[in-house]
């Protein structure tokens, strides 16, 4: 039995379709106060799947998850596993700064004293998010589907990461794409003055002996020239990061620019911003709706639950 909170019901429908399970029917709506009603229709089987992401609004979404994992609880549900596709709050894992909240963990404790059994979701911003939990949990990931989109609609990519921190994702693309990748670094010049460069790294993939290309290929700053370029991330927000990216690929001689991640939070006109710079087109997967997830979860959520 899969039922889907109000965030995430066509995903919940989709692997719903790729299991042959029953896809349960929920009645959700606000009180004119803002509070939150919650009805599950049907019987309730002792093996349940809750599908919800816990973007915005966040709160919301957040209390109906708790509020559905709870029912389901008492109406007899025996074993629930909660896939949260993306989790909001999930950016802050650590007090960088004195007196923070530590929201991922309390969002995980909330989640876990509801009474999930199992916990999954898909390219945690931190995957030590996931040791806040005493529950099983397993933290998934999209680059198979996004590359199978690259494949599909990109001419002899490279893979960009906009900053360090994606170059895992750039990485995983990458091999299996059996295309370079790179990544780009603010290099700082002086006291007040930083620059982004693309960082001479990277690699061929069709070696055998994979750690040995890791190690000893390089991929030159001008391999973007007359390439497109594809640049990935998990999760964009503003903007400016890509908007930069952008900016600099083109700078290099980009033939063309694509632009892909996994969660689109997308606030404060980013989608606007990223074709405005030239995008030539932007992409990301469905674990948040907006108008550029095209990109589908449903298996890898599906293969996860098999």
């Amino acid at each position: 039995m899969i039922i889907g909170g109000s965030a995430s019901q066509k995903l919940a429908a989709d692997v719903a379709k790729e299991l042959g399970e029953t896809l349960s029917s929920l009645e959700t709506k606000k009180f004119p106060d803002g509070e939150r009603y919650l009805r599950i229709k049907g019987e309730v089987e002792k093996d349940v799947t809750v599908i919800q992401s816990t973007g915005f609004p966040q709160d919301e979404h957040l209390i109906e998850l708790l509020f559905l994992i709870r029912t389901l609880k008492d109406l007899g549900a025996e074993h629930i596993k909660v896939v949260v596709p993306y989790l909001g709050y999930g950016r802050q894992e650590l007090r960088f700064k004195d007196g923070e909240a530590i929201s991922a963990q309390v969002v995980a404790n909330l989640i876990e004293e509801s009474g999930a059994d199992e916990f999954i979701s898909i390219n945690l911003h931190e995957d030590s998010v996931r040791d806040f939990f005493n529950i099983p949990t397993a933290n998934l990931s999209a680059m198979p589907p996004i590359a199978e989109y690259i494949a599909d609609n990109v001419e002899n990519p490279i893979i960009i990461a906009p900053d360090k921190g994606a170059l895992g994702f750039a990485e995983e693309i990458a091999e299996i794409l059996g295309c370079n990748c790179t990544y780009m670094s603010k290099i700082r010049l002086g006291p007040d003055k930083v620059e982004t460069r693309i960082v001479d790294v990277q690699c061929d993939f069709d070696s055998e002996d994979f750690d040995k290309v890791k190690k000893d290929s390089k991929v030159n700053i001008d391999s973007v020239n007359g390439k497109e370029a594809v640049i990935i991330d998990d999760i964009i927000a503003t903007g400016g990061t890509i908007v930069n990216a952008i900016d600099i690929l083109k700078e290099h001689g980009a033939k063309s620019v694509y632009v892909c991640c996994v969660h689109p939070v997308l606030v404060n006109d980013a989608v606007l911003k990223i074709c405005a710079a030239g995008a030539r087109d932007l992409a990301s997967t469905d674990t948040l709706r907006s108008d550029v997830s095209s990109i589908s979860v449903a298996k890898i959520i599906a293969d996860a639950l098999k």
